[in-house]
């Protein structure tokens, strides 16, 4: 069996556990969180490996609370993302707290990674297929031609919406199968016939197509790929304006630009499956009453993983 690994973005978490950490909030009947089911998920399909991406003054209480039942199921890495952790010399400017994107979490697993692995964010539900589809793509043998060879699942956007506000999505455009790209999009809302629509510029709803392709950051990636992250990281902090505390390194920025610059593939695979998430307070119950459907309908068991 190939080696493959589950990369989980958890450093956002934040500062303390307990109420209100919406990666923590128990949505399963036994006390499960979203990452219960989306690690579950990930082993059944054929992945057997999980780093977990955190914060090092998180890592006792994160292994307490989820590390350590992991443990006993699959190996177990941790990366910790700091916002000191920095390439080239760089030094973090003076303010600055927060780490420094998606693009900076995956390069924190550099030493970790010798495999082809996903990434995906902790408090999304992606579904079964997804994982399925983006292992199996994974583990195919496949001739080099000198570029990265890399897959994306891609979600429907329709499929992506929450009932009780806006979201960000990054809207992808596609041409015979393969990611060309991607738009982030920010204040799309679900339309009460079942469609989606963005705030134009004079305050107006504009129609988006609820069909199109959307990237829920669940990337099927090479361990080669972190060599370039850290490349485009020297190049990223040098062009940080001084003063800008905000600026983010982020993943599918940096896949654009290899595609741009054709030095990277990015296969869609398309899934159907609906994805839950916890954006409003609000989304809490209408993800409870979703995985208690999911388990009526023999998804998955009461009890995840007994």
């Amino acid at each position: 069996m190939k080696k493959t690994a589950l990369v989980v973005m958890a450093a956002g978490i934040g500062s303390r556990f307990g109420g209100g950490i919406k990666q923590l909030e128990p949505v399963g009947p036994s006390g499960e969180i979203i990452m219960d089911y989306s690690i579950h998920d990930a082993l059944e399909a054929g992945f057997n490996k999980v780093v977990f991406i955190i914060r090092k003054d998180l890592e006792k209480d994160f292994r307490e609370i989820i590390g350590n039942r992991i443990e006993k199921l699959t190996e177990v890495a941790y990366a910790f993302q700091e916002v000191e952790d920095l390439p080239g010399g760089f030094k973090n400017p003076e303010g600055r707290t927060k780490p420094w994107g998606t693009g900076q979490a995956v390069l924190s697993c550099r030493g970790l990674l010798n495999e082809p692995f996903v990434v995906i964010n902790a408090d999304d539900y992606y579904g079964k297929e997804a994982f399925v589809k983006v292992h199996d793509y994974l583990v195919q043998d496949r001739p080099s031609n000198g570029m990265f060879d890399f897959c994306m699942a891609g979600f429907i956007l329709g499929n992506t919406l929450s009932d009780n506000g806006a979201v960000t999505r990054g809207i992808c455009k596609v041409e015979n199968g393969y990611l060309t790209d991607v738009v982030e999009t920010s204040g799309i809302e679900k339309l009460p016939e079942g469609g989606a629509a963005v705030p134009g510029e004079d305050g107006k709803l504009v129609p988006v197509d609820a069909k199109s392709y959307v990237s829920m950051n669940m990337w099927g990636l090479t361990p080669d790929f972190l060599d370039e992250i850290e490349r485009g990281f020297i190049e990223f902090l040098g062009n940080v304006k001084p003063g800008d505390l905000k600026a983010e390194y982020l993943l599918p920025g940096i896949i654009d630009g290899l595609l741009k610059s054709q030095k990277a593939s990015v296969k869609v695979l398309k899934t159907n499956d609906k994805w839950f998430g916890v954006t409003y307070k609000e989304d809490k119950q209408s993800v409870v009453d979703s995985f208690k459907k999911l388990i009526a309908d023999g998804v998955y068991k009461e009890k995840l993983f007994s």
